[in-house]
């Protein structure tokens, strides 16, 4: 039996994927479907993402993921008055049965993602059937909890994947038939992507269902920071209750592989040349003056040979690899495994973060954490800091660190595509 075999047959036990009634908006109510959904909430380019989002349409919900005001209390409660509003005006409604989702996602690049969206009973770590690969930061948990607490719903779905069989699944077999009937909702949003979903509610598709996916175990590929939240929220609440499930998107990659993307920094205090001049001598710098994508395409390269980094904000590319193995030797913890020790990530937090830049991890005043190169790069040239481009990760690598217990520095990879925020939501006290 292979590893991913072994794991999952030893889990104590498996996924256990719910039917909800799900809360979507009435088509009669928006302008359109596309103009009120939103990236997740932690994609969004604030602030300028979510003024944008705003004037789409009044009923945008990233006034619910997102909401402004001055306080964070304020805002919790705004969020809170805003969906029972929405409620109260027709605006969301609850789908009159419980099911779970069919999910599909289509890019023009030939792109095509399929998965089932439902309430996963929550598990601890411990028990092997949720992987989570990353760390978190203890703050943003703590503003999703109190979000959620105002709110009593699930706003948007975590995305996570597993391992389906080789050959056709039961589930897979529901998900395909389910895909060509037509679906409750159809969208292209403005990325390009086009969306549809489709309820399975017959006793017979949910029976199957729920028997294949208690066999697997799932790998958190995005909602690190929800998945803790939904878990501390469990906690407050008496079990039985529904806040013992959470709302995700399940991915068979077998079938469905996902992008593997990174997520890059932005240090907002750190002028280029500083931040270069830090690191001379303790790793080869080399300024590019090429376009963005010739840059990447340079880190991409060098990440080859071992860790590397691009650095931007003064109008120029400045690549810098080959780390002093005596400086990674003194700030790197020995005691984890070497795929571990080798990350981007792991030199960039424990190394130039810590020791060479001196910038807490955790602190937003210092650091942001952008999906997108472009706009890092934009954002650092206007505020004068310095954008520290990365290279994906492997998922065969999260994978198996995961499987080994090993958490991955914060923020460390971007899995794609991700789930629109505002299809389909799940209401707490129902």
């Amino acid at each position: 039996m292979n590893s991913a075999g072994h794991s999952e047959a030893t889990a104590r036990r498996g996924l256990e994927l719910t039917p909800f009634r799900g809360l979507r908006y009435h088509p009669d109510r928006v302008s359109t479907l596309a103009a009120v959904t939103s990236p997740p909430y932690d994609v969004v380019v604030r602030p300028d993402g979510v003024h944008h989002l705003q004037s789409a349409d009044p009923h945008n919900i990233v006034r619910l993921i997102l909401p402004q005001a001055t306080t964070p209390a304020e805002r919790n409660a705004q969020a809170a008055r805003t969906l029972r509003r929405w409620l109260s005006e027709g605006v969301l409604t609850a789908d009159p049965e419980p099911g779970l989702y069919v999910y599909e996602q289509r890019d023009g690049d030939g792109l095509l993602q399929r998965g089932i969206i439902g309430a996963l009973r929550l598990s601890e770590p411990s028990e092997g059937v949720v992987l989570p690969h990353e760390d978190v930061m203890p703050h943003v948990v703590a503003d999703r909890a109190a979000l959620m607490r105002a709110t009593c719903a699930n706003l948007e779905p975590l995305l996570l994947t597993y391992r389906g069989a080789a050959s056709a699944s039961v589930t897979a077999e529901v998900v395909e038939r389910t895909a060509e009937d037509s679906p409750l909702l159809a969208t292209t949003t403005e990325d390009g992507f086009r969306h549809r979903l489709w309820s399975i509610t017959d006793p017979a598709d949910l029976d199957h269902i729920r028997s294949d996916l208690a066999r697997h175990q799932a790998l958190i590929a995005d909602g690190h920071h929800r998945w803790a939240t939904y878990r501390r929220l469990r906690a407050e609440h008496p079990s039985p209750s529904p806040w013992d499930f959470g709302l995700v998107l399940l991915v068979d990659t077998v079938r469905y592989p996902l992008r593997v993307r990174a997520i890059h920094r932005l240090l907002h205090d750190l002028p280029v040349a500083d931040a270069v001049a830090a690191v001379e001598g303790l790793f080869r710098v080399r300024r590019l003056d090429v376009p963005l994508p010739q840059a990447l395409k340079a880190l991409a390269d060098a990440a080859c040979e071992g860790n590397a980094f691009l650095l931007a904000g003064d109008g120029a590319f400045h690549l810098m690899d080959r780390p002093d193995p005596a400086l990674l030797s003194r700030t790197v913890p020995a005691e984890q495994p070497a795929a571990w020790r080798t990350l981007d990530a792991t030199v960039l937090h424990a190394t130039l973060l810590a020791e060479v830049w001196h910038i807490p991890e955790d602190d937003p005043t210092r650091i942001a954490y952008i999906h997108d190169p472009a706009a890092t790069v934009e954002k650092a040239e206007r505020d004068g800091g310095t954008a520290v481009l990365m290279h994906p990760v492997r998922e065969e690598v999260v994978r198996d660190l995961a499987r080994q217990g090993v958490t991955m520095p914060r923020k460390s990879t971007s899995f794609g595509p991700k789930p629109a925020s505002g299809l389909v939501l799940r209401m707490l006290d129902q």
